[in-house]
């Protein structure tokens, strides 16, 4: 066996490549929530609609979407393995228990973790799925004077079954067509049950992100006295409070203004 693969069979190797996903799945919340916050331009749906086309026909985005999906995965096997494996080597808990905050996030790791995956299937089983590969999604036309920048919107219904997206033009006029998943959002995140599984997830992407993100650099071995309290100020407050803070106002600013 060689000695990389048997790094990587090792616990050190299954940890590091549990941050390095881990720092990958980092880097797509910041892209996520920076998109995800078109939900409140108010233009119809307009500038969200066209980011949810542009992710799904743009072909190196899609082809990272697909490493994402691997990362996701990976990361969630890796921490199964490793929870398994040391509960196994240490059947009976520690006589004297800590209790530092930082400590319950790190005890309860595959805790925070399965939360977040059963809702990452739901979320994409909802929009992903449901966008991608079913006709439950409507579609909107958008008409935009070119010279005057006014738009006007209204339902399409295409007709060819196998329809996608069309961009046109009648003289000044750009005609763009392509599914609503504005209006999907809409009516998810007018339920009560959606909008409260949503909150609780970024309960538990608090805790995880607070934890794992600086856990993810010492795993590397990237410890340095003078660049460690900015990783854990990042790892708090940016990924720990922000960005969950920024993905759970969308559910219930539009369950409010329903």
């Amino acid at each position: 066996m060689s000695e990389t693969k048997q790094t990587f069979n090792s616990s050190l190797g299954k940890k590091l490549i549990m941050a390095l996903t881990g720092l990958f799945l980092c880097t797509f919340l910041i892209v996520h929530l920076g998109g995800n916050l078109l939900l409140f331009c108010k233009d119809g749906g307009y500038s969200f609609n066209m980011y949810a086309n542009f992710l799904t026909h743009f072909p190196p985005i899609e082809v990272v979407a697909y490493i994402l999906y691997a990362s996701i995965l990976v990361h969630a096997l890796y921490a199964i393995i490793l929870t398994t494996k040391n509960r196994k080597a240490r059947p009976i808990g520690y006589a004297v228990a800590t209790k530092a905050p930082a400590s319950w996030s790190s005890k309860n790791m595959g805790l925070l973790g399965s939360i977040l995956f059963v809702f990452i299937v739901i979320h994409m089983g909802d929009f992903w799925y449901k966008y991608k590969f079913t006709n439950t999604v409507a579609f909107k036309e958008y008409r935009t004077n070119l010279a005057t920048g006014e738009r006007t919107e209204a339902a399409y219904t295409p007709e060819k079954a196998d329809f996608e997206h069309s961009q046109s033009f009648d003289g000044n006029t750009e005609i763009i067509r392509v599914k609503d998943l504005h209006a999907r959002v809409q009516e998810s995140f007018s339920q009560l049950w959606y909008v409260a599984l949503y909150v609780i997830a970024m309960g538990a992407l608090t805790f995880h992100m607070a934890h794992g993100f600086q856990s993810a650099f010492r795993t590397m071995g990237w410890v340095h006295r003078k660049y460690t309290p900015i990783v854990e100020f990042i790892g708090t407050w940016f990924f720990g409070a922000i960005i969950p803070l920024g993905f759970a106002a969308m559910p219930v600013v539009y369950y409010f203004m329903k």
